[in-house]
């Protein structure tokens, strides 16, 4: 291994995204676009509102003939027509009247607002009293106020959630142009790994459970990929060779442990003899520092550290980013929070940090950061939590009270 192995994150950071791109488009329901990136831009076919509307439950009425109206001296209007929800008025306004209409009824030509009925009597017969002018010029949603045909709707990359699924919905789209979801390869390497039909032999005390398969695997999915479980590959050259064979249907390969530095490492070996193409084999980075990104046979390949936590912050920092930009979207990595930190925190110089925190509020409404508790990277409990402290190249420590970066791993919440 030569010094120029290890390279900074930043440098590892740039290699990762340089080797990525996004995948092609697919059309599916509206109804199955949820969480997927936009792949098009999309107009509007439609204006919305299509008609001017009323916003409120009431009476549409001129604002000339209601001016100064209170409830010691109220004007008294004729009921001129009715227009609930899904009808249309029968004409326009006639002068010196009211027509009653309904939260998203048109309203009658000639109307300059709508009174809420709670500023009436609510017209019990054919008039109606109004207690108040404050509505006579509003409550009226315009024709095309939100939008008119050919706006823009949504651009590529967007995350569709339930507002965009909503506004593509408004305009009558019921088929979505999305990016596909990549097919990402895991697997998880060691003969002392047992998979969940070996718990005995845990049991025994003769193996560990297969952790970082199923984590990788639900990483990979929150990210918006496929996972595709290669299972375990076991000490074995050709069990290697096997396993990675059976991912050449997928889009990328995770491959958890068994990754060193050494030259007779063999997974290094079988990598090399397959046609691996290495970008960097080593980080300044800790916990992750023993990890692997390339190509092989044209798709990035990531080896990660075997230790859990070593695994699942390397899935967040160096992985995650480029599966989000292969699966189209525009904001493809979180965004860090300022914290203040609630207690001293130290790691290494040398490297960047990353240190698991419970975000909270304290009694000023400051965000502070904790620590989990141990951080080694085979404490996997650590890792319930919401987001990653770091620790700058050149910072070994911090001192309480002191103002932080955290990569959030979660929602933040208030638990009240």
């Amino acid at each position: 291994m030569s010094a120029a192995d290890w390279v900074s994150f930043e440098e590892a950071y740039a290699a990762v995204l340089s080797r990525v791109t996004r995948l092609g488009v697919e059309r599916v329901p509206l109804d199955r676009a949820r969480g997927r990136a936009l792949a098009e831009r999309v107009d509007a076919r439609v204006a919305h509102p299509p008609w001017d509307n009323s916003a409120m439950d009431g009476f549409a009425v001129r604002a000339s003939e209601v001016r100064g109206a209170t409830r010691e001296e109220p004007v008294l209007l004729p009921i001129s027509g009715d227009v609930p929800a899904g009808s249309f008025p029968e004409g326009p306004l006639e002068p010196g009247s009211a027509v009653r209409v309904m939260t998203g009824a048109p309203v009658p030509e000639g109307a300059t607002g709508v009174v809420r009925v709670e500023h009436t009597d609510g017209g019990p017969g054919r008039q109606v009293r109004i207690f108040e002018d404050s509505d006579s010029e509003r409550h009226i949603r315009r024709r095309g106020e939100d939008t008119e045909p050919g706006d823009t709707l949504l651009e590529p990359g967007e995350e569709l959630g339930p507002a965009g699924i909503a506004v593509l919905a408004m305009s009558g789209v019921d088929e979505v142009p999305v990016v596909r979801r990549p097919r990402v390869a895991v697997l998880a390497n060691g003969d002392e790994l047992a998979g969940p039909d070996e718990v005995d032999e845990v049991l025994a005390g003769r193996k560990l459970m297969n952790s970082n398969g199923p984590a990788l695997a639900a990483q990979v999915e929150d990210a918006g990929g496929r996972a595709v479980d290669l299972g375990i590959a076991r000490d074995d050259p050709d069990d290697l060779r096997e396993r990675l064979a059976l991912a050449d249907e997928c889009d990328a390969i995770i491959s958890a442990a068994g990754v060193s530095v050494g030259d007779h490492d063999y997974v290094k070996q079988v990598l090399d003899e397959i046609g691996f193409e290495r970008a960097f084999w080593r980080v300044r980075m800790r916990p992750g520092s023993a990890t692997v990104f390339g190509r092989l046979s044209g798709r990035p390949f990531w080896g990660v550290p075997g230790n859990p936590v070593s695994a699942l912050v390397t899935f967040e920092t160096l992985v995650r980013p480029a599966l989000r930009i292969m699966a189209g979207f525009r904001r493809h990595t979180r965004r860090v929070i300022a914290c203040r930190a609630a207690m001293p925190a130290r790691g290494p110089a040398d490297v960047v940090s990353y240190l698991r925190v419970l975000v909270e509020e304290n009694a000023d409404r400051r965000l502070t950061a904790r620590l989990t508790g141990p951080q080694g990277s085979g404490m996997l409990t650590s890792m319930v939590a919401d987001g990653l402290m770091i620790l700058p190249l050149g910072v070994d420590h911090v001192e309480a009270g002191a103002e932080v970066d955290v990569l959030p791993l979660r929602e933040l919440a208030r638990s009240g």
